[in-house]
């Protein structure tokens, strides 16, 4: 029970180690990894790259893979470019390991001596989040000192050792190294448990590469249980996934598993948690080297495995919760689908605008229906940020996820007048109203002020800049008072009988909620000027 009790808990900490270290360096890399992810293109060397350092970044090849599903499902990669990335994934998960097996345990309380004074007592934002990265370095080590002390006396259990040799079968090791992974969910932490058992002689290298095998096939349930409920098309990247790591351990076992295992005790015959460390990098890379140029017909074997046609992705499209795992692209992304909710909001504004100048009862019915599009969306982003919001993010995310909840905001409100506007347009339409050729030009006039105002806080918003969004409140000020002048106007012509009256309070009302819509996206760009702050 004692045992249990200190492996449990050292895995524990490793476990949380990892995932602190692998949330700081989110952190730290911030846009560089954003960036690393827009650059994906057809070019499968460029997709394995990206994929093995992003999950070097964010420790944790599962997380990478379950990240590459979302993006498959939202349809912004197709599978060529996944398969590059799964592949990478595997390389990088092997870094843990081999960071593992410096052994650096002694030295492991400095680092977090280290960190949190760094953490403490500097005020720099991305001191701290280098203080996190160090502090998870330290506490990852501190669970494997505990997890090997707790397995110490194993060593004087000839019960425990018999129940090892059943190890040397090599279908047995595959199926525990398998099962251990399914079990913590997290191939780094199976593999930090068997490092654990080498350091106390309970295990050799010809049982460990077994288990390593299984490992890498055990990972692959994070994917398959993360694509249920997901298109076919992200169904079809977990399978590759599974594909790929069964196919790279049948054919080491088949053929390489003796190469390999003499490559590792000829570079360090006395290390025996070097040795799996190396044993693992090695098979992985191998296995990209060698499946590689196979790419194309796994990604085949895959549509064969999930047949049929892909259905249409609808509602959002750069967002997918299966990306919040990894904050600072989920953010870079739900950033996308606001302002493509912009567009879509400008669009409509757009139309209920022409709507209205046309007389076109086509158009106003085309505007309600966009409209409860806008709606849904709007709706289902909000959901998108508040789960994000739970996410370990760094002060620059959570004032970029604070700015896009105000933005939405007022996205969903400026929809909300163009459906006003369009209602107005379906009244005129009804009642035949007329305006005056003044009352029509002063309107033309708020039109375009009002559209090029909107337009432009979408410009300042997708580009943070600072110059376009006081360009987009100084126009508020100018339309407000533009909206003054034409309603005295116009209360002028009402009074010199120049227009009728029910058009009168249709003109006030459409003046109106122009200047709502210019004072909306005013309130867009001031969000991003306090952001820039």
């Amino acid at each position: 029970m004692e045992i249990a009790i200190g492996v449990l808990g050292g895995l524990g900490l490793f476990l949380y180690g990892m995932n602190i270290m692998g949330a700081g360096l989110q952190k730290v890399a911030g846009e560089r990894l954003k960036r690393l992810i827009e650059i994906l293109t057809n070019n499968r060397i460029m997709g394995v790259f990206v994929g093995a350092v992003v999950t070097m970044i964010i420790q944790s090849s599962s997380a990478t893979t379950v990240m590459v599903i979302g993006f498959v499902n939202a349809g912004l990669m197709q599978l060529t470019q996944a398969i590059g990335v799964i592949m990478g994934a595997n390389i990088g998960t092997t870094v843990t390991a081999q960071l593992v097996a410096f052994k650096l345990t002694d030295i492991a309380p400095l680092f977090i001596a280290f960190g949190v004074a760094l953490w403490l007592f500097s005020s720099k934002k991305k001191h701290k989040e280098v203080a996190e990265v160090i502090i998870g370095f330290g506490i990852l080590f501190i669970g494997m000192d505990i997890m090997k002390e707790a397995l110490k006396p194993l060593r004087g259990s000839q019960a425990f050792v018999d129940m090892l040799v059943n190890l040397n079968n090599p279908a047995l090791g595959i199926l525990v190294g398998f099962a251990i992974t399914v079990i913590v969910q997290s191939s780094s932490a199976s593999i930090g448990l068997l490092l654990a058992l080498a350091s106390q002689g309970l295990i050799t290298i010809d049982m460990a590469i077994p288990i390593l095998f299984g490992d890498n096939i055990g990972t692959c349930t994070t994917a398959l249980l993360s694509s249920i409920g997901a298109n076919k098309t992200a169904k079809r990247a977990a399978i590759m996934h599974l594909l790929f790591n069964v196919l790279g351990t049948l054919i080491f076992m088949l053929l390489l598993q003796t190469p390999i295992k003499w490559l590792v005790e000829k570079i360090t015959p006395n290390d025996i948690e070097r040795q799996i460390a190396n044993a693992h990098t090695f098979f992985n890379i191998a296995n990209v080297i060698i499946l590689l140029p196979f790419a194309g017909l796994i990604v085949v074997a895959a549509k064969k495995i999930i047949p049929g046609e892909v259905e249409q992705v609808g509602g959002l499209k750069y967002i997918d919760p299966r990306i919040i795992g990894t904050p600072s692209i989920a953010v870079g992304q739900a950033s996308k689908e606001v302002l493509r909710m912009g567009k879509m909001v400008q669009n409509n504004l757009k139309t209920s605008i022409e709507a209205f100048v046309n007389n076109d009862e086509k158009l106003t019915k085309k505007v309600f229906k966009e409209e409860k599009n806008i709606n849904n969306m709007e709706k289902e982003i909000t959901k998108y940020l508040v789960e994000l919001t739970r996410a370990s993010l760094s002060n620059e995310e959570s004032i970029k996820v604070t700015t896009l909840f105000n933005t939405i905001n007022d996205l969903e409100r400026v929809g909300d007048h163009a459906d006003n506007l369009a209602e107005l347009a379906q009244y005129r339409i009804d009642n035949k109203l007329s305006f005056s050729d003044n009352a029509i030009e002063e309107l033309k006039v708020m039109f375009g002020k009002v559209e090029e105002s909107f337009k432009e806080s979408l410009w300042a918003f997708k580009t943070a800049n600072a110059a376009t969004a006081k360009r987009v409140v100084a126009y508020e000020k100018e339309i407000d008072v533009l909206e003054k002048r034409y309603r005295a106007n116009h209360i002028q012509r009402l009074n010199e009988h120049k227009c009728y009256p029910g058009s009168g309070v249709v003109f006030l009302d459409v003046i109106s909620n122009l200047e709502r819509v210019a004072d909306h996206a005013s309130n867009i760009a001031l969000s991003i000027l306090d952001a820039l702050e």
